[in-house]
């Protein structure tokens, strides 16, 4: 289950053919909370690779146990995407999706997945619609 994974207070991280993991234990209603936490990951324990250009896309979820927490999910993607920015791409301007979502789980955690979107992926999403049968 660890193999792979760099491991550093809460959170723990592991990449490999364009794709990077990363989990953080535990919840706080304070997204605030999780920027700092990851960023001090990337700064003191990674040791993988360097950021690239292209787009990505970029999966958050959060699963709790019991009654969801009260956590806009808007600004947890908001801080996680700020902390994981210089180590898993330049800019965030290069996620072009981004699902965010919470769900009941066996613990409680952040899960992060980041993969980078293939130019013949990029090439053949279609634009999106008014449902007009125009683009928007």
């Amino acid at each position: 289950m660890n193999e792979g994974w760099t491991h550093h207070g809460k959170v723990r991280a592991r990449e490999g053919e364009g794709a990077m993991d990363v989990v953080v234990d535990g919840l706080t209603t304070q997204a605030k909370y999780y920027k700092p936490l990851i960023y001090e990951f990337f700064r003191k324990a990674w040791r993988g690779g360097r950021p690239a250009w292209g787009e990505y896309a970029v999966e958050i979820t959060m699963e709790y146990v019991g009654d969801p927490p009260w956590l806009d999910l808007d600004n947890l993607a908001k801080a996680i995407l700020d902390a994981i920015k210089g180590y898993a791409f330049h800019d965030d301007a290069q996620v072009a999706r981004l699902l965010v979502e919470r769900r009941a789980g066996e613990r409680e955690r952040i899960i992060v997945q980041v993969r980078r979107l293939s130019d013949a992926f990029a090439a053949s999403t279609p634009a999106p619609s008014s449902g007009l049968g125009r683009p928007l």
